[in-house]
């Protein structure tokens, strides 16, 4: 435990950092980043390697959402749908070709760390799009960069610490009427040898 709040207070300086020593832009996403960039890391499923993979598909997917919007889709609830639908099939096709080796909920953070970051700005002016995304990208992935690398060592940590608490909590079976196994006694045998007796 005293490493998970070790990491906990890495993540909260480095969050700090970002915030007093940054721009605006960062500024504005560094909660968000250091959160999600923070759970990728924590979260004992696959290699860091791959769970960052999969981050950076979900994220790349989301970006090819909005350029959809903002190059062919009408700025309405239709066009939108269209995105959203696109940005999880892409999402859930790497992960089936990967057979999960960048895993799915993985893709979905990389997703949703675009898309909280950027919708409000996108939907403020949709023509700015190539400069905007790029400068809101850079912001995001540096925030949630700095989430993953405090947090990341943690992983098989976590793990083993779950497989602990599984074991302390496994319930004693004890069947009615059964007493404990008693120790033999010094200088007999433990069991004794069959001895048939012949029938009369």
């Amino acid at each position: 435990m005293k490493r998970h709040i070790l990491a906990g207070l890495v993540l909260a300086l480095l969050t700090t950092a970002i915030v007093l020593f940054s721009g605006p832009e960062l500024q504005s996403v560094a909660l968000l980043g250091a959160a999600l960039g923070g759970a990728l890391g924590l979260v004992p499923d696959r290699s860091p390697a791959q769970r960052a993979a999969g981050f950076a598909v979900g994220f790349l997917a989301a970006w090819i959402g909005y350029a959809l919007r903002a190059a062919a889709l009408p700025d309405a609830a239709p066009g939108r749908a269209v995105a959203v639908l696109v940005v999880i099939a892409l999402c859930l096709a790497v992960a089936g070709v990967t057979r999960g080796r960048l895993p799915l909920w993985s893709a979905l953070l990389g997703a949703a760390a675009m898309a909280g970051a950027y919708e409000a700005v996108y939907a403020a002016d949709p023509a700015a799009f190539v400069s905007s995304s790029a400068t809101t990208a850079t912001s995001i992935l540096l925030a949630a960069g700095a989430g993953f690398l405090a947090t990341s060592l943690l992983g098989v940590v976590v793990e083993q610490d779950r497989e602990q608490e599984r074991a302390a909590q496994e319930p004693v079976v004890e069947y009615a009427g059964a007493e404990p196994a008693r120790a033999p006694h010094r200088g007999l045998p433990a069991t004794r040898p069959f001895d048939p007796q012949p029938e009369a």
